[in-house]
């Protein structure tokens, strides 16, 4: 029975590899709508009241670039849009690369003073480093993405 187990079990990761990236993907775009789905609608998300005025602030104030609300803009609609995108793998690597760079620039603005405890920065590290993961390694071949 072992012999029978082991040998339906030969080949299983491969055979579900695109099946778990995939909702790999799917799980990684669907947190990230839910985190532009606010600022879009302009409703609260958590504790923020109003996170459209919460990012503009967090460029404006932490990391100090002109045209906060213009590159707010270009995060909600990354966050929505794009989110969507990756969740269904088109344009895969354009995208993951640019959440790769979001969560880069909110891990240097925002590291040095988060605690590792309350809305810690391993959250975005670990979305960077996840979003970094998938513009790696691409789409799955279901949806136009940049080239290997």
């Amino acid at each position: 029975m072992v012999k029978t187990i082991r040998a339906s079990m030969q080949g299983l990761p491969a055979r579900i590899e695109p099946m778990a990236y995939a909702l790999l993907r799917l799980g990684f775009g669907i947190v990230l709508f839910t985190h532009g789905l606010p600022k879009a609608l302009g409703i609260s998300h958590g504790s923020m009241a109003d996170p459209m005025a919460g990012s503009i602030r967090l460029i404006q104030d932490v990391m100090g670039l002109p045209f906060a609300p213009q590159l707010a803009f270009l995060v909600m609609l990354l966050e929505t849009v794009g989110a969507l995108m990756l969740a269904f793998g088109l344009w895969t690597r354009w995208v993951a690369m640019a959440f790769f760079l979001e969560m880069i620039g909110i891990c240097v603005a925002l590291g040095p003073t988060w605690p590792w405890i309350d809305r810690g920065i391993e959250y975005p590290v670990l979305m960077a480093l996840l979003a970094f993961y998938i513009a790696v390694r691409g789409g799955d071949g279901h949806g136009p993405s940049l080239p290997r």
